[in-house]
């Protein structure tokens, strides 16, 4: 595992007493709630390998559900998560899964309300550090830990190249790019960590793209 930096050997400054079962799985809950844009009304969460094992003794619980009210890694509120979101009438369900995963530290959280829906596979990978693998049946890796942008756009020749060009006009460096469709032809997911947040107006235009449907910023 690379490192950049000592508190990524040391961890997080966290609540709770793992690492990777606590601080990761906040951070899990933070980047569903950042990409789904507002509170969720509901959340059923399923739990795999060691998440599904000892959550409840390492915190997994309250931390997830912590992350999903926008609560950081450090909010002491983190502790009385369950109990914030029972007063705003957020209904929470976990699920312990015998399937197997690819990671020991796996959650699958299904969240929505009135106005939709969206599910997220994310894991922790220690140290705080998590990766997402999947959002709404896209394959994906998305750390988490630097500025994204998510872009939803028909699988159409130069599609990927515009997006590029709008981020070069503004001196936007691209640290890391992932494409995935899930059929050729049809929609296509291109998953962008940068090295800077990028600002509105630059949202505005790569959305009026052409092929582009969706842009959505992942707040660092």
């Amino acid at each position: 595992m690379k490192y950049k930096s000592v508190f990524d050997i040391i961890g997080p400054i966290m609540i709770g007493p793992s690492s990777s079962h606590t601080a990761g799985a906040a951070r899990i809950g933070l980047v569903a709630r950042s990409l789904f844009g507002r509170e969720p009304k509901w959340a059923d969460i399923s739990l795999y390998g060691s998440f599904a094992k000892t959550y409840k003794g390492h915190g997994t619980d309250v931390a997830l559900i912590g992350g999903l009210l926008n609560f950081d890694t450090y909010d002491e509120r983190i502790i009385q998560a369950k109990e914030i979101a029972n007063e705003k009438n957020i209904k929470i369900k976990f699920i312990e899964e015998d399937a197997l995963s690819d990671h020991p530290n796996t959650a699958r959280l299904k969240i929505g309300d009135e106005n939709g829906e969206m599910e997220l596979v994310g894991i922790s990978i220690g140290g705080g550090k998590i990766e997402i693998t999947e959002l709404n049946g896209f394959q994906l890796k998305l750390s988490g830990h630097n500025p994204a942008i998510l872009v939803v756009h028909d699988d159409r020749f130069g599609a990927i190249a515009s997006v590029s060009n709008v981020l070069a006009k503004y001196e936007i460096n691209i640290g890391q790019m992932d494409v995935s469709r899930k059929e050729k032809g049809k929609m296509a997911l291109m998953t962008i960590e940068l090295d800077q947040m990028v600002e509105d107006e630059v949202l505005d235009e790569l959305r009026a793209l052409p092929n582009i449907t969706q842009v959505t910023r992942i707040v660092d």
